[in-house]
């Protein structure tokens, strides 16, 4: 994919406040001058969004992994088609709330060992990888705190309890350490202030 702006993800556990690190750093390039969008998966389409509604809500054993993985891959594929490859073509600022980390986690590793056919997909179906992931690292068990507490109808994976959370805080960490040229781990467990002073610094040498 020919690009000539920046692709940045977040990555983290739920309720590690990567999503408001994510919409304030997008504030900040806006004001300081730069083209950038806010976009977030599952979603970032309108097919995209539907597809959300399917994987986020309902019962945790709605769906088979395998049969998550189909669909987050169908997601995404529009995502990139529709929103993230147009945007880096015209040169702007990409701030994904969530890439194919997410997945390598929670359908790679969460339930089965499933990474293989993770990256398989990933590389037959999007072939894309951030070009700066920063994942903000929080405990589990207060992260799960925050996410319940925020009560939506999307909570089918914090229904799934600590020891997932556990597993995928571990699986994170280990992914910074597997791609460590583009990932930047912040601790999220301090001052949504001072999170985003480290946010920034992270970024800004990356601008264009």
């Amino acid at each position: 994919m020919s690009r000539s702006g920046l692709f940045v993800s977040f990555e983290g556990i739920d309720g590690s406040g990567k999503s408001t690190q994510a919409r304030r750093l997008a504030t900040r390039l806006c004001e300081s001058g730069h083209d950038a969008i806010l976009t977030r998966e599952p979603g970032g389409s309108p097919g995209a969004e539907e597809i959300r509604a399917l994987v986020l809500q309902g019962d945790p054993d709605r769906w088979s992994a395998d049969t998550e993985l189909l669909l987050f891959t169908a997601a995404r594929r529009d995502h990139l088609e529709r929103t993230i490859q147009p945007a880096l073509e015209a040169g702007k600022v990409v701030i994904c709330d969530r890439f194919a980390d997410s997945t390598r986690m929670y359908q790679g590793l969460s339930r089965g060992n499933l990474r293989a056919k993770v990256d398989a997909l990933h590389e037959l179906m999007i072939g894309v990888e951030p070009d700066l992931t920063l994942l903000i690292d929080m405990d589990p068990a207060t992260g799960l705190s925050r996410a319940k507490a925020r009560q939506t109808k999307e909570e089918r994976f914090e229904d799934f309890g600590q020891g997932l959370q556990d597993r995928m805080r571990a699986g994170f960490l280990g992914l910074a350490k597997e791609f460590a040229n583009r990932f930047h781990v912040i601790d999220g467990a301090r001052d949504a202030d001072r999170v985003a002073g480290d946010v920034w610094a992270a970024i800004s040498g990356h601008l264009p």
